[in-house]
Protein backbone atom coordinates (compact mmCIF):
# COMPACT_ATOMS: atom_id res chain seq x y z
CA UNK A 1 0.00 0.00 0.00
CA UNK A 2 1.19 3.52 -0.82
CA UNK A 3 1.69 6.85 1.87
CA UNK A 4 -1.83 7.82 0.26
CA UNK A 5 -3.92 5.04 1.56
CA UNK A 6 -1.86 4.48 4.96
CA UNK A 7 -2.58 8.21 5.95
CA UNK A 8 -6.42 7.91 4.62
CA UNK A 9 -6.31 5.29 7.01
CA UNK A 10 -3.93 6.32 9.97
CA UNK A 11 -6.67 10.07 9.53
CA UNK A 12 -9.74 7.82 10.09
CA UNK A 13 -8.53 6.26 12.64
CA UNK A 14 -7.31 8.84 14.49
CA UNK A 15 -10.93 10.81 13.98
CA UNK A 16 -12.73 8.17 15.00
CA UNK A 17 -10.98 7.69 18.37
CA UNK A 18 -11.44 11.14 18.94
CA UNK A 19 -15.53 10.53 18.35
CA UNK A 20 -15.47 9.13 21.79
CA UNK A 21 -14.64 12.12 23.31
CA UNK A 22 -15.94 14.67 21.40
CA UNK A 23 -20.01 14.50 20.47
CA UNK A 24 -21.66 15.15 17.79
CA UNK A 25 -20.96 12.27 15.16
CA UNK A 26 -18.92 14.52 13.08
CA UNK A 27 -15.78 13.13 13.67
CA UNK A 28 -16.87 9.39 13.57
CA UNK A 29 -18.20 10.38 9.93
CA UNK A 30 -15.17 12.16 8.78
CA UNK A 31 -13.29 9.31 10.20
CA UNK A 32 -15.06 6.82 8.55
CA UNK A 33 -15.08 8.75 5.43
CA UNK A 34 -11.61 8.77 5.80
CA UNK A 35 -11.15 4.96 5.95
CA UNK A 36 -13.74 4.79 2.98
CA UNK A 37 -11.79 7.05 0.63
CA UNK A 38 -8.40 5.13 1.63
CA UNK A 39 -10.21 1.89 0.67
CA UNK A 40 -11.34 3.77 -2.81
CA UNK A 41 -7.72 4.67 -3.53
CA UNK A 42 -6.40 0.97 -2.34
CA UNK A 43 -8.66 -0.48 -5.13
CA UNK A 44 -8.19 2.24 -7.98
CA UNK A 45 -3.96 2.13 -7.14
CA UNK A 46 -3.61 -1.95 -6.46
CA UNK A 47 -6.60 -3.48 -8.50
CA UNK A 48 -8.80 -6.29 -6.75
CA UNK A 49 -6.37 -7.77 -4.26
CA UNK A 50 -4.82 -4.23 -3.06
CA UNK A 51 -8.41 -3.03 -2.56
CA UNK A 52 -9.79 -6.31 -1.16
CA UNK A 53 -6.67 -6.51 1.39
CA UNK A 54 -7.32 -2.59 1.99
CA UNK A 55 -10.82 -3.16 3.02
CA UNK A 56 -9.68 -6.53 5.39
CA UNK A 57 -7.39 -4.21 7.02
CA UNK A 58 -10.08 -1.32 7.29
CA UNK A 59 -12.55 -3.48 9.04
CA UNK A 60 -10.02 -5.02 11.24
CA UNK A 61 -8.36 -1.88 12.30
CA UNK A 62 -12.15 -0.80 13.31
CA UNK A 63 -13.17 -3.76 15.32
CA UNK A 64 -9.77 -3.48 17.21
CA UNK A 65 -10.37 0.18 17.81
CA UNK A 66 -14.20 -0.34 19.17
CA UNK A 67 -12.87 -3.32 21.31
CA UNK A 68 -9.73 -1.20 22.91
CA UNK A 69 -12.10 1.86 23.21
CA UNK A 70 -15.19 -0.15 24.83
CA UNK A 71 -13.37 -3.06 26.48
CA UNK A 72 -10.00 -1.43 27.72
CA UNK A 73 -10.38 2.00 27.96
CA UNK A 74 -13.09 2.17 30.59
CA UNK A 75 -10.77 -0.17 33.03
CA UNK A 76 -7.98 2.52 32.82
CA UNK A 77 -7.27 5.91 35.27
CA UNK A 78 -8.07 7.84 32.51
CA UNK A 79 -11.06 5.85 30.85
CA UNK A 80 -12.07 6.12 34.73
CA UNK A 81 -12.80 9.58 34.60
CA UNK A 82 -14.33 9.61 30.53
CA UNK A 83 -16.69 7.10 30.86
CA UNK A 84 -20.19 7.00 33.13
CA UNK A 85 -20.61 4.85 35.76
CA UNK A 86 -23.71 5.90 37.27
CA UNK A 87 -27.42 4.67 35.02
CA UNK A 88 -30.30 6.88 35.12
CA UNK A 89 -32.91 4.62 36.59
CA UNK A 90 -35.88 7.14 36.98
CA UNK A 91 -38.72 7.16 34.64
CA UNK A 92 -40.00 9.94 32.95
CA UNK A 93 -42.61 11.68 35.24
CA UNK A 94 -46.48 11.01 33.77
CA UNK A 95 -48.08 14.03 32.57
CA UNK A 96 -50.00 15.39 35.97
CA UNK A 97 -53.09 15.77 33.83
CA UNK A 98 -53.49 12.57 34.08
CA UNK A 99 -53.17 11.93 37.90
CA UNK A 100 -55.09 15.20 38.22
CA UNK A 101 -57.81 13.04 40.26
CA UNK A 102 -55.64 11.09 42.22
CA UNK A 103 -53.94 14.15 43.63
CA UNK A 104 -56.08 16.70 44.13
CA UNK A 105 -57.34 17.59 47.32
CA UNK A 106 -53.98 15.43 49.07
CA UNK A 107 -51.16 16.70 51.06
CA UNK A 108 -48.11 17.24 49.35
CA UNK A 109 -44.60 17.31 51.26
CA UNK A 110 -42.23 20.55 50.26
CA UNK A 111 -38.78 18.69 48.60
CA UNK A 112 -37.30 22.27 47.96
CA UNK A 113 -38.19 25.64 48.55
CA UNK A 114 -41.03 26.88 46.68
CA UNK A 115 -40.70 30.22 45.66
CA UNK A 116 -43.18 30.40 44.20
CA UNK A 117 -42.30 26.65 42.49
CA UNK A 118 -40.43 24.03 43.01
CA UNK A 119 -40.55 20.37 43.59
CA UNK A 120 -43.20 18.56 45.56
CA UNK A 121 -44.05 14.67 46.77
CA UNK A 122 -47.92 13.48 46.92
CA UNK A 123 -48.23 9.53 47.61
CA UNK A 124 -44.42 8.75 47.08
CA UNK A 125 -44.63 10.85 43.69
CA UNK A 126 -42.67 14.08 42.67
CA UNK A 127 -44.17 16.40 41.16
CA UNK A 128 -43.23 19.75 40.26
CA UNK A 129 -45.18 22.55 41.84
CA UNK A 130 -46.73 25.98 42.29
CA UNK A 131 -47.37 27.56 45.63
CA UNK A 132 -50.39 29.69 45.41
CA UNK A 133 -49.21 31.19 48.71
CA UNK A 134 -46.35 32.36 47.74
CA UNK A 135 -43.55 30.99 49.37
CA UNK A 136 -43.49 27.63 50.97
CA UNK A 137 -39.66 26.24 52.79
CA UNK A 138 -38.28 23.20 52.60
CA UNK A 139 -39.93 19.72 54.23
CA UNK A 140 -43.31 22.34 54.63
CA UNK A 141 -46.70 20.19 54.56
CA UNK A 142 -48.93 21.58 51.94
CA UNK A 143 -52.67 20.78 50.24
CA UNK A 144 -52.94 20.55 46.38
CA UNK A 145 -55.46 22.30 45.41
CA UNK A 146 -55.63 22.23 41.39
CA UNK A 147 -53.64 20.82 38.64
CA UNK A 148 -52.92 23.63 35.70
CA UNK A 149 -50.26 23.62 32.70
CA UNK A 150 -48.22 20.54 33.90
CA UNK A 151 -47.94 21.24 37.22
CA UNK A 152 -50.05 21.30 40.65
CA UNK A 153 -51.16 24.39 42.46
CA UNK A 154 -50.59 23.93 45.97
CA UNK A 155 -51.26 26.12 49.17
CA UNK A 156 -50.13 25.64 52.65
CA UNK A 157 -51.35 23.42 55.07
CA UNK A 158 -53.26 23.93 58.21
Amino acid sequence: MDNTVITLFAVGLVLLSFEIVVPGAILGIAGGLSLLAGVIVAFMTHGQMGGALALLVAVAAVTLLLYLEFRILPRTRIGRRMFLEKAIDGTSQPPVADAADAVVGREALALTTLAPTGVVEVAGKRYEARCDSGFAAEGARLRVTRVESFQLVVIASD
